[in-house]
């Protein structure tokens, strides 16, 4: 179980380095102007560090007592690189 949070977590800070860029180039968005739905996009691609620091402290604390809701909340972030790979995919 430790093990198996400490390579999710590592993975999540290694995908960080991406993400800032990511971050960065999200802002292009505003380009057409400023919409309900670019802000949305940006905010979500803003959320990412800040659920992978709430899950990684979630799943420490019931790592030991509640060990399904301890990987199940370190898997939380995966949604945005699932829908990443997926977006990533579909337009390519």
């Amino acid at each position: 179980m430790k093990l198996f949070l400490m390579i999710t977590q590592i993975l999540y800070v290694l995908s960080l380095l991406p993400w800032f860029v990511i971050w960065g180039m999200s802002f292009m968005s505003f380009d057409a102007g400023i919409g309900f739905y670019n802000s949305l996009f940006v905010l979500i691609i803003t959320l990412y560090p800040v659920a992978i620091i709430v899950s990684s402290i979630l799943s420490w604390v019931f790592h030991q007592k509640r060990k399904k809701l301890a990987v199940i909340l370190n898997l939380v972030p995966m949604v945005w690189v699932i829908a990443f790979a997926v977006f990533m995919f579909w337009n390519s």
